[in-house]
């Protein structure tokens, strides 16, 4: 929680400087690969927390649309677990902010300011997140959910400008929720149930960004 709200007051701070260069629209894909992992802080399942069990590998993939600073995404995570391939997903919206890192000096006479090289992203956001225990079968069949819950994510990352629409960077997201055990036989209400839990990944992003200014 104090990570979201630090990277909220980031961003705070920071959007006045780089509103002028704000995109109105922009859409963006990426896919990832590194590590996840995290723990359960509360309540009676605690141990049994979704990132207790299922860390390690994780790859993934993020779809995303962003109008000025309001950003929407979905991110799917899939980490190996015991012969399996656990899965999470989160439905998330929030606050990004991009800013562009080792512009050369603008030409004299030159009318647009010259590409940064590279970038930092700052970012906070509230959603929903469902996990499986096993690689998902389509179409997804509640049976299939072991864990579900409210979670608000601070995200951090920074990387290079490959060319106009593809970068190469490290993002680190760290979230924390209240989750509860989903499947058969197991009743929303029952606070035997619920847990909180810390969660964290550090990911290596190809990212595809396509902006209208």
């Amino acid at each position: 929680m104090r990570l979201a709200s630090s990277v909220a007051f980031a961003v705070a701070l920071l959007a006045p400087a780089a509103a002028a260069h704000a995109d109105v629209f922009s859409i963006r894909a990426e896919a990832h690969g590194g590590g996840a992992g995290g723990i359960g802080l509360g309540g009676e399942r605690k141990d049994d927390a979704f990132y207790t069990g299922a860390r390690g590998p994780a790859y993934g993939a993020l779809i995303g649309a962003e109008i000025l600073f309001i950003d929407a995404w979905v991110a799917h995570q899939q980490i190996p677990v015991d012969g399996e391939v656990a899965t999470w997903t989160e439905f998330m919206a929030g606050l990004d902010l991009d800013i562009g890192l080792g512009a050369p000096p603008k030409a004299p006479g030159a009318k647009d300011d010259p590409k940064p090289k590279g970038y930092l992203e700052l970012g906070v956001g509230v959603g929903f997140g469902v996990g499986t225990g096993q690689q998902v079968e389509l179409p997804l069949d509640n049976g299939e959910v072991t864990d579900k819950g409210f979670l608000v994510e601070g995200k951090l990352g920074a990387g290079i400008h490959l060319g106009p629409v593809l970068s190469l960077g490290v993002v680190v997201p760290v979230s924390a929720g209240y989750y509860f055990k989903s499947g058969a036989g197991v009743v929303a209400n029952d606070l035997g149930t619920h847990y909180q839990a810390l969660d964290a990944s550090v990911l290596v992003s190809l990212r595809f960004r396509l902006k209208l200014k």
